[in-house]
């Protein structure tokens, strides 16, 4: 085989490697439960997420969530079950713990630790910490901190505080990110600001777990969403598919006789015709109603309550 033809075989090798490593998951628990004396928080739980995919955890205070991503994060050990984090146990110590937090990013619910820098000396301090850091000032760019980069820490309001945690959880370039609340004390604009920038890091290749109490933003930002309750996990799907969401029945609302009425169909297009048929025309005070992830989700947290 000549020199040549093993090069281009190799480099298929390689290029074949690549993409059966980007399938691969990122992260993969099975069977994990965490107890707290005799209480169990997590129940037996297990989920896969894959690279490049933001993967958002929805579900009441109390219901295993911070507990699992702590877990995932090596904060806290599990009691049982199998967890990986780029191949690796987040329970790992020494070096190699060194190592595997070199490629992970946290934005914790909040940090203090940095009060008394200014948003340019936190990142700088915090991009030491990583062999390959993004530029300072890009990360300042990145979230909207440009006027504030010579201000302390401490004088920032709540929502420029998160843009900072955000700075800090992304300034070593991680492959995948934990992003827990990230945008409480956001005003709406900051908000769909920061929705854009994890866009763009998941559009980079940073696989993303988030956790948030808003649902516009699960259905905003997240490629599949796990609803969790009482330790355990009620349902993975699409915002989209969640709960039988996409089948759900319409519910149509107009005025009639001096009456406000509604009435619930499976075929809404076919409802609304015969009734403008029926009307003569125009339907008065016309509106059709899917169930939002909102209206699927409360729906599935009650259900799990009874």
């Amino acid at each position: 085989i000549s020199a040549r033809a093993h090069s281009g075989i190799f480099s298929h090798f390689c290029h074949l490697c690549d993409i059966l490593a980007f399938m691969k998951p990122v992260i993969e628990v099975n069977s994990l439960t965490k107890s707290y004396g005799d209480l169990r928080v997590v129940k037996g739980l297990s989920l896969t997420i894959n690279h490049g995919e933001i993967f958002a955890i929805l579900g009441p205070n109390g219901a295993g969530k911070t507990t699992t991503v702590e877990i995932l994060e090596g904060f806290r050990t599990a009691d049982s079950g199998q967890v990986s984090v780029l191949d690796t146990d987040p329970a790992i110590t020494g070096s190699a713990a060194l190592a595997w937090r070199n490629r992970i990013g946290i934005v914790l619910q909040s940090t203090q630790d940095t009060a008394e820098l200014t948003v340019r000396e936190a990142i700088t301090h915090f991009a030491s910490y990583y062999s390959n850091p993004r530029e300072v000032e890009d990360v300042i760019n990145l979230v909207g901190l440009n006027e504030k980069a010579d201000d302390r820490a401490r004088t920032l309001s709540g929502g420029q505080r998160r843009r900072l945690d955000v700075g800090l959880g992304i300034i070593g370039r991680p492959e995948v990110l934990f992003l827990d609340e990230p945008t409480t004390g956001f005003d709406p604009e900051a908000r769909r600001a920061f929705w854009l920038l994890i866009r763009q890091l998941r559009d980079e290749g940073t696989t993303i777990l988030l956790t948030t109490h808003y649902l516009d933003e699960a259905e905003a930002l997240a490629d599949r969403v796990a609803v969790m309750n009482h330790g355990e996990i009620l349902e993975i799907s699409t915002p989209a598919l969640l709960g039988g969401r996409a089948n759900a029945q319409a519910t149509i609302s107009w005025s009639e006789g001096g009456m406000s009425k509604n009435e619930k169909s499976d075929s809404p297009t076919a409802f609304v015709k015969a009734l403008s048929e029926r009307l003569g025309g125009e339907v008065p005070d016309l509106s059709i109603h899917r169930p939002s992830l909102e209206d699927i989700y409360l729906s599935m947290i009650g259900a799990s309550h009874e």
